[in-house]
């Protein structure tokens, strides 16, 4: 894999954990979302609410490898993992009954990465 070049010292942490958790668990999910993190901040992803209830279902596991912004709205409970979230993103998530967490959070919770859709 390529040097990381992040100057974010949470990022760079974050992208360490997710290299060492893929190879620990054999889950090359984690080796995606560091690789999809590693990219430059204009190329990651941004996904809005709408985006999040289109695509999801009740009970869901989501993770975004960038920010969760709040345009639109969730009518149903899912879980949304994220390196950011808008404060209106958090906020409508935790309203709708579903929980907004980090991907450290996530690694702990399922650290085989198992069920989790990625939304880019």
């Amino acid at each position: 894999m390529k040097k990381i070049r992040a100057t974010n010292p949470r990022l760079v942490k974050l992208i360490e954990t997710l290299k060492y958790e893929s190879y620990k668990n054999q889950a090359k999910i984690w080796k995606d979302i560091a690789r999809r993190l590693a990219k430059p901040r204009r190329r990651r992803a941004e996904v809005n609410l709408s985006k999040i209830n289109r695509y999801t279902k009740e009970g869901d596991i989501v993770l975004v490898p960038g920010k969760v912004l709040g345009a639109g709205k969730l009518d149903h409970k899912v879980i949304v993992a994220a390196f950011a979230f808008s404060e209106n993103a958090k906020r409508l998530i935790e309203e709708a009954g579903g929980e907004a967490i980090t991907i450290e959070e996530l690694i702990k919770r399922n650290p085989k990465g198992s069920n989790v859709r990625i939304m880019a």
